[in-house]
């Protein structure tokens, strides 16, 4: 299998190789030239001149592109306002443009005989500050291209995350999204301050005095020719190797840092005591947001602190969590906590822990800065946390160097050392492997009992729904389908659609035909014990539900059925049976041995019917 991948891809090998060759060609070429160059001819005070301007003004001109051009990448990278494309274009043409038109173009704006150039008496040429002007010019769209890219890249959930750990957007750039952006930020200044310092064609047309190093590197080979070349050329040179030995360089620091470990993920052996339920601390939200032709319109006044949130992708239930977080505008809801309105607090004001599917731990801080990030993070509860959790022996390592587990720990600490009231989880484990799943969800689990803080889980899972939460709400296209305790929601789902979001089978909606007898949409009329809590009339709408287990073949069976292939769910082998025309499963040790084309009779015992109203009936 390997060999074809290798041979398919030696043309772009060598297409690659012979591009490499003459790009190095030309320094190679210069070798030879050191011992023939024409020492004794050479001015060495202008030289060095010549180098001093030219890093004087490169760096200058950097300078002025880092202060500038950073805010100007964040704004292109983030603004939706319009025409900002056509800026973001308009400001990269200096890379299209010829050296020399670049220079024309600044002496319409800045010559002696523009507005501004009469403005300050023609200094902004033939000086220095006109050099800085060229090269500003000419070298800011490598800076601002560079930083459009990283902001761009730059995940926004670690500004969301920022926030609800207490910080305001000027803390979150400076403290979070300017240093993950950073490294290709550093990247595209080096490339400006390269192209500065070599800059020619504007150079000239605005500053040819005093020389800059490509200037005077041309008026001598005017006036001497090739052989004066080489000494001129050596500080470039110099300064390329440089730049070239550090990149390598701190490429290869990255890459040694970039060592992931995994330690497994289960929480260190503690036996948590139930935290007191607190009857004041209960969430309660009314969520409506309109995103063009989606809307959502949800409300919850949950009676318990372990709740969830299930429903299918799209269907409002993340976006939900936002607004409770203060993340996403809330058009007309609220969102309460205890007597506290959260919906009247900005997001770094609202006292939560928020997690989304991967944790949102910042890339560039250790364990130990993590936890010290919140705004009101407190010491003593996070060595509490760090101790307790089993991350002791973590704090100097970064999140790609921690599993999974690791990582959601470490979340979670970062949360309770500023003592969150309110914890939201949005698909804590949507990208993990089934065990490594099951073994978070019962350490999440173990610490839900431990904390007396409201958690909030958004799922797609009905199993992860019911293992760790005592309540939930069931949403589908931006609206409540159901929501109550646990227990009794799968149990009594309220309408079909609810019942396959939960997982559930042997479950289905009918008419109430005579007292203790329901017929299914197929026509299959199925007995049950009328309940006596809710007697259902004759010709109500409700629903039904078959126990696995009260389904059985039978010699005398009052149904006709034949066996129509096997499933698995969630471990356990299941047989389904038709009859009627709706389908059962069972489970296999309960089933028949027969072969799918044989026909076979079957009871259901009434006791094992469970019938309930319908939603809107």
């Amino acid at each position: 299998m390997t060999q074809p991948v290798q041979r398919a891809a030696r043309p772009l090998w060598w297409l690659g190789a012979l591009l490499a060759v003459y790009l190095c060609a030309p320094f190679l070429a210069s070798i030879p030239q050191i011992g023939q160059a024409d020492w004794s001819g050479v001015d060495w005070h202008q030289t060095w001149s010549a180098v001093a301007v030219s890093a004087a003004s490169a760096s200058v001109a950097s300078l002025v592109i880092l202060v500038g051009g950073v805010p100007l990448g964040y704004w292109l990278a983030r603004s939706q306002a319009r025409g900002v494309a056509l800026l973001g274009f308009v400001v990269q043409l200096p890379l299209a443009l010829p050296p020399l038109t670049s220079g024309v173009l600044l002496l319409f704006l800045i010559g002696p005989y523009s507005g501004i150039g009469q403005l300050f008496n023609g200094t902004l040429t033939d000086s220095f500050t006109g050099i800085v002007l060229a090269e500003t010019f000419v070298a800011a769209p490598f800076l601002i291209v560079a930083a459009r890219s990283a902001f761009a890249a730059v995940d926004p959930v670690f500004d969301d995350v920022a926030a609800t750990l207490g910080h305001h957007a000027a803390s979150r750039f400076f403290r979070v999204t300017l240093p993950i952006a950073w490294p290709a930020i550093r990247a595209g200044l080096a490339l400006a301050w390269l192209r500065a310092f070599g800059e020619f064609g504007a150079t000239v047309m605005v500053a040819y005095h005093p020389y800059s190093l490509p200037v005077y590197t041309y008026v001598v080979f005017g006036g001497q020719g090739l052989p004066a070349m080489m000494p001129l050329l050596l500080p470039t040179l110099g300064i390329a190797i440089v730049c070239a030995v550090l990149s390598v360089y701190t490429r290869g620091a990255r890459a040694t840092l970039a060592v992931s470990t995994d330690n497994g993920d289960e929480l260190t052996a503690i036996t948590p005591a139930a935290a007191p339920e607190r009857a004041d601390l209960r969430l309660a939200f009314t969520a409506q947001r309109k995103l063009g032709a989606f809307t959502l319109d949800v409300a919850w006044q949950p009676h318990t602190r372990r709740l969830a949130i299930i429903g299918p992708s799209g269907s409002g239930k993340s976006l939900a969590l936002r607004i409770v977080a203060g993340l996403e505008p809330n058009d007309a809801g609220s969102v309460t906590l205890g007597a506290t309105d959260l919906g009247a607090l900005p997001p770094e004001r609202r006292q939560i822990g928020y997690m989304p599917q991967d944790y949102g731990l910042f890339p560039h801080m250790t364990v130990a800065q993590q936890l010290a990030f919140p705004v009101d993070a407190d010491a003593a509860s996070a060595r509490y946390w760090l101790a307790h959790l089993g991350l002791d022996a973590l704090t100097q390592r970064l999140p790609r160097q921690l599993s999974f587990g690791q990582r959601q720990r470490v979340a979670l600490a970062r949360a309770l050392t500023r003592h969150s009231q309110l914890l939201l989880f949005d698909e804590p484990f949507a990208a993990l492997d089934t065990p490594r799943r099951r073994r978070l969800q019962q350490s999440l689990r173990a610490l839900q009992r431990e904390i007396g803080a409201v958690t909030v889980i958004v799922t797609h899972d009905p199993d992860e729904a019911a293992l760790l939460a005592d309540e939930v709400l069931v949403i589908e296209h931006g609206r409540a389908l159901q929501a109550g305790a646990v227990d009794a929601v799968f149990a009594r789902p309220a309408s079909v659609r609810v019942a396959e979001l939960l997982g559930l089978h042997n479950i289905g909606e009918g008419i109430v035909r005579a007292a203790g007898e329901i017929e299914t949409a197929s026509g299959l009329r199925l007995r049950f014990r009328n309940p006596a809590d809710a007697p259902l009339a004759v010709g109500a709408r409700a629903m039904w539900r078959v126990s696995p287990r009260a389904l059985r073949a039978a010699p005398d069976g009052r149904y006709e059925g034949r066996l129509a292939g096997t499933s698995l769910r969630h471990g356990d082998r299941y047989v389904t049976i038709e009859l009627g025309g709706e389908a059962f499963d069972i489970a296999a040790d309960d089933a028949p041995h027969a072969v799918q084309t044989e026909v076979l009779r079957f009871e259901i015992d009434e006791a094992g019917v469970s019938v309930w109203a319908a939603a809107g009936s």
